[in-house]
Formats: C-alpha cells, sequence, structure tokens
C-alpha cells in the first residue's frame, strides 16, 4: 500500500472516528439536559433564611418547580425568627421570618426600602388530646365544637396559670392517666423563636386587660405570669415543629401552641391526625410571615410569592392562607371544617409590641 492510499486510509478512521464521538457527545448532552429538566430557561438562585415553619413549602417539588419555572432556584436555611437579625446575612438575597416584628428589626438593620411582603399567614392554635380538650371544657377552660374543634378560653386559662392549677384539681380528670401535674401549654423559646413571642404578646393582651404593652410599667404588670407560663415548660424548642410532631406521635404534653398551618396541612395531606382536637384561643395572634428582600432578587421572589397563582394554591397545601384570599383556603379546607374554622368566627387579634418590648417580655421569663 502506498504512502497516499495509507493516508487516505487513516483520514477515513479518523473522521469516522470524530463522527461516533461528536454523535456520543450529543447524546450525552441531551441525556443531562433531560435529566436536570433543562428547558433553556436559566434560573437565578436566591439564597435565604427562612422560618422552620416554612421549610416543608420550599422543599416541595412542586413548589420548586413552580418556581423554577418562574426562573427561580431557592436554597433556603432555617433559623428562629427572632435569631434573624444576629446572623451574618451577607451574600443573602432574603430573611422570611414568621411575623412582622422581627421583620421590622431586619428592614431597619439593613436599611431595606419599599413595602412590607406578607404573602401568607397563619393564627396561632393549641392541639389538644381529645380526653384532655374534654376535661378543659368541662372546668370552663375551654369550649367544644364536636368532637375535633373549639376555643380556649385565654381568660380562665391565664387565672389557672396564675393559680398554678393541676390536672387532678380538674373535675373529670381521674378517667385520663396521662393527666397529671401542671395545667400549661407547652410553646416554642420566646427569646429565638417565632411562635413562643406571639404567645406572649397574645397572653399579656389578655392578662392587662386588652392593653398592648408598650412601656417597662406594662412588662411588669404581667411579667409574673409570663414566668410561669414559660418556666412551668422546663427546657424549650426554637421551632414549633419538633412540638408538633411528639404531639402527633403520641408523646409529649397534651396542650401544644402551634400555628394552624401545621394541622391543616396535616389534614389536606390526609396523614393521621389520630385523637387531635384544634382549640382556637379566643384571643390569638397571626402570624404574618413576612419576607424582608435583601437585594433586588429577593424582593423579586417576594412579589412572586404574594401574585403567581400556582405558589398561592401551594402554599394553602401547605396549610397556609394567603393575604386577601380567603376563599382559596376555604375551598382548599372545605373537607376539614370540623377542625378548621374558616371564618376565624369568635376569635379576636391581640395586637403585637414592638419588637424591642417583646425581647423584653421574653427576658424578664427567664429572670
Amino acid at each position: 500500500m502506498g504512502f497516499r492510499e495509507q493516508a487516505s486510509r487513516v483520514r477515513r478512521i479518523v473522521g469516522i472516528v470524530l463522527a461516533v464521538l461528536l454523535i456520543g457527545g450529543v447524546a450525552v448532552a441531551v441525556a443531562v439536559g433531560r435529566d436536570t429538566g433543562d428547558t433553556s430557561t436559566a434560573t437565578k438562585t436566591v439564597r435565604g433564611v427562612i422560618g422552620s415553619e416554612k421549610a416543608e413549602f420550599f422543599a416541595d417539588p412542586d413548589v420548586v418547580k413552580a418556581l423554577a419555572v418562574k426562573g427561580f432556584t431557592v436554597k433556603a436555611e432555617t433559623s428562629g425568627s427572632w435569631a434573624m437579625d444576629q446572623l451574618p446575612l451577607k451574600g443573602y438575597d432574603f430573611a422570611f421570618p414568621g411575623s412582622q416584628a422581627p421583620a421590622d428589626e431586619l428592614r431597619r438593620r439593613f436599611s431595606v426600602e419599599g413595602g412590607p411582603l406578607r404573602p401568607f399567614y397563619s393564627p396561632l392554635v393549641v392541639v389538644a388530646h381529645r380526653g384532655a380538650a374534654r376535661v378543659l371544657a368541662d372546668n370552663g377552660l375551654a369550649t367544644l365544637n364536636g368532637k375535633a374543634g373549639g376555643k380556649l378560653l385565654m381568660g380562665p386559662y391565664l387565672e389557672a396559670a396564675r393559680e398554678d392549677r393541676s390536672w387532678q384539681q380538674l373535675k373529670g380528670s381521674g378517667k385520663h392517666a396521662e393527666l397529671t401535674g401542671t395545667v400549661f401549654i407547652t410553646s416554642t423559646d420566646p427569646v429565638s423563636s417565632n411562635s413562643g413571642a406571639l404567645y406572649l404578646a397574645a397572653a399579656s393582651y389578655v392578662a392587662d386587660g386588652g392593653r398592648v404593652a408598650a412601656d417597662e410599667a406594662a412588662i411588669d404588670r404581667t411579667a409574673p405570669l409570663l414566668k410561669k407560663l414559660i418556666q412551668v415548660q422546663g427546657a424549650q424548642q426554637t421551632s414549633s415543629d419538633a412540638p408538633f410532631r411528639d404531639f402527633i406521635s403520641g408523646v409529649g404534653n397534651p396542650l401544644v401552641l402551634v400555628y394552624e398551618s401545621q394541622v391543616a396541612s396535616l389534614l389536606m395531606q390526609k396523614q393521621e391526625a389520630g385523637d387531635l382536637v384544634l382549640l382556637y384561643p379566643d384571643t390569638t395572634v397571626s402570624s404574618d410571615h413576612t419576607l424582608v428582600p435583601l437585594t433586588g432578587t429577593g424582593r423579586q421572589l417576594g412579589e412572586l410569592l404574594s401574585t403567581d397563582p400556582e405558589l398561592r394554591r401551594l402554599a394553602v397545601r401547605h396549610g397556609f392562607r394567603p393575604q386577601g384570599a380567603a376563599a382559596e383556603f376555604a375551598a382548599a379546607t372545605k373537607g376539614h371544617t370540623a377542625y378548621i374554622d374558616q371564618q376565624l368566627t369568635g376569635v379576636r387579634q391581640a395586637p403585637v409590641p414592638t419588637a424591642t418590648v417583646l425581647r423584653a417580655m421574653a427576658g424578664r421569663t427567664r429572670g
């Protein structure tokens, strides 16, 4: 074989090999694109810190998909709402605490301009085992509406707490061996957690005759009672998720303060509720989940969560009430009205003190 013929043959072989490699490369690229769901739409990675009660929402594959369709990938870390302003948030796009007061602190710290972004909210409620709810009702501390729902009467309950009343002192408790010791509601740590701080806000409002604490004198008036409410619990969690899971699994205290969204989500996902009774405090506080944008991208995310129909639908599926959309929540929970009071009938909303006052209240419970 001559040199030219050999060179020609080599070129043909090299051409075939390159063609195979090129075809293989295209196949790999297509496979990768298919595996990652790439639709040739670049997404912005948005980094934020959120209250733990929203962790399941942001981890929901349907939420991830809905955000990606709009061009966002959210990377979220959890923190107690009242601890967020102590975090080094350089490089973050947003903070998403569970209520307005810690959000206001963050807005001041980072000089955030523009109005607040509150995509959804959830009132604080108390979950009780059926036996405990029945005993409370028989002793004038609660009212029941059927087997699964009712109201906690905050005035009588706080009076019982002030007197250190025990379950054994309540008539009918002898039928329930698990009801022993002081009657109290398990809450989260008010120093770092949103639900715990809002519990103090509601309790102080009721205990002080319907007045919002605004100064040291007001804090002094309710401090002994608030201290009892917290110290009787012993060690506290920084998130309402763990106490709620303990309750559902049948361990822990028979009365636990949680968000309505946690119960609504459980019911809508058709998980086992056991003997859970949902008690709405007749004076409560709604947790206004308030997104604080630290960058322009963070604000875009907040606006999207507030306005996008699909994301609002998914928020409802996780038990949250979208702002200005009572009908959406009512439609989604229509099969669970034995538990859920869709209209919050007869439930009074307590105004929340400033962050400074709430921090002082929480601090006094430790003293």
